[in-house]
């Protein structure tokens, strides 16, 4: 079957080639490429236990060198393999710009799989070169597939964009299933842009909409050693470069966060084992700390992530959970509503049908409100239920 076409901002290439690391031919290795020195920020995991590549790409990021290529493998995570695991990422780097003509500190590696193993370095520098052969301006499906690990479909978002008078486009990739919670997002995600705009300002319209997106999900509350998200900026449109917060601002801030919210509801709903994209929005708090403590005390609770996934009319877990997070709560003020549908209003007396809810919970999509009433904070937080698919997954992760 062909591949949708996906779109690629000016002057950036991609490829996903097999490079051997996965069986059934599977393409395992990723190679996106800017033609023109990129403006890159980034965010990368809070693990104080960090894979080699995530060291690497956090250094760059701190040296502020413009990056001109990214490459990816997955199926092994190069993550507690010493300093054999620098060097190796080295190599590759070295490989990399010697094959683009471009300087070593325009390069990241990114890796993602398996901990503790060494990389199979002859597979990967053979996957470096058959990716810089295959680069091309049709290749972002090819590297979108080519990230996946334990995911069950590709993710990518791409908006156009009209940046004082110039057209622009914006595009994301992401990869992420397992190892997701916030404290950085957990998983690879890389952002392209064509539009020019000042490494501050970058770095502040990443962190505006990382927030709301990548900040507000969990799979299984377990943070990652190798993750991180990448934002790239060549230029390559012809605006101006954007140094203030006006409305070519405004409008990439708003794109970017669409299409982050995209891959980050995504990958949430691709986490492993899921069967359920689950909402959990807590309003009424009396600070944006409390509705966050609530929410994501929801959202990760395994008892209400079980219910969910058997369709179980338990609701009483979800005040639970919220009870524990930390946040102010008042039993007598605060009401719960799932899928529109009001259980509990301040202990008041309320009917409701067991059967009802078990319907709502079938649903391929559960929204949860609670509502504290308590202040004017809110905010909303994403997950997925908890299923036996997930044991089946990760107990057998490694065989």
């Amino acid at each position: 079957m062909k591949k949708p076409y996906l779109p690629l901002p000016l002057g950036f290439l991609a490829s996903g080639v097999h490079a051997g690391l996965k069986s059934n031919q599977k393409l395992d290795m990723a190679l996106f490429c800017s033609q023109l020195p990129a403006m890159t920020v980034g965010m990368i995991t809070t693990n104080k236990v960090k894979a080699a590549p995530a060291k690497h790409t956090e250094n760059a990021l701190k040296s502020g060198a413009k990056i001109q290529a990214i490459v990816v493998n997955t199926k092994n995570a190069n993550a507690l393999t010493g300093k054999q695991g620098e060097k190796d990422v080295f190599q590759t780097a070295t490989l990399v710009s010697s094959s683009l003509g471009l300087p070593k500190s325009s390069v990241l590696v990114h890796s993602t799989g398996v901990i503790g193993v060494p990389l199979p370095m002859s597979k990967i520098l053979g996957g470096v070169r058959q990716a810089v052969l295959r680069l091309s301006r049709n290749g972002g499906m090819d590297a979108a597939e080519a990230i996946l690990t334990t995911d069950t479909f590709t993710k990518f978002s791409a908006r156009p964009l009209w940046i004082e008078g110039k057209n622009a486009w914006l595009t994301g990739f992401a990869k992420g299933s397992g190892m997701i919670h916030p404290n950085m997002a957990t998983m690879l995600v890389y952002l392209l842009t064509d539009v020019a705009m000042s490494r501050s300002l970058l770095k502040e319209a990443l962190r505006e909409a990382v927030e709301p997106s990548f900040h507000r999900i969990t799979v299984d509350g377990d943070v990652s050693t190798n993750d991180s998200v990448i934002l790239m900026a060549n230029g390559a449109c012809g605006n101006k470069p954007l140094a203030s917060k006006g409305e070519g601002y405004k409008q990439f801030v708003k794109t970017l966060k669409e299409i982050c919210l995209d891959l980050a509801k995504a990958v949430v709903r691709d986490g492993e084992g899921a069967t359920k994209l689950v909402s959990v929005t807590v309003q009424g708090a009396k600070s944006d700390k409390d509705a966050y403590l609530a929410a994501m005390a929801v959202a990760k609770s395994p008892l209400v992530k079980t219910a969910i996934f058997g369709a179980d009319p338990n609701w009483g877990r979800v005040l639970a959970a919220v009870g524990y997070s930390g946040a102010s709560v008042d039993e007598f003020k605060v009401s719960v509503q799932i899928g529109g549908y009001q259980l509990y209003n301040g202990g008041k007396k309320v009917s409701w049908s067991r059967e009802k809810l078990k319907k709502i919970l079938s649903a391929k999509d559960v929204e949860i409100v609670v509502d504290l009433k308590l202040g004017k904070a809110k905010t909303t937080v994403y997950t997925c239920d908890l299923t036996d698919g997930y044991i089946d997954i990760n107990g057998r992760y490694t065989t």
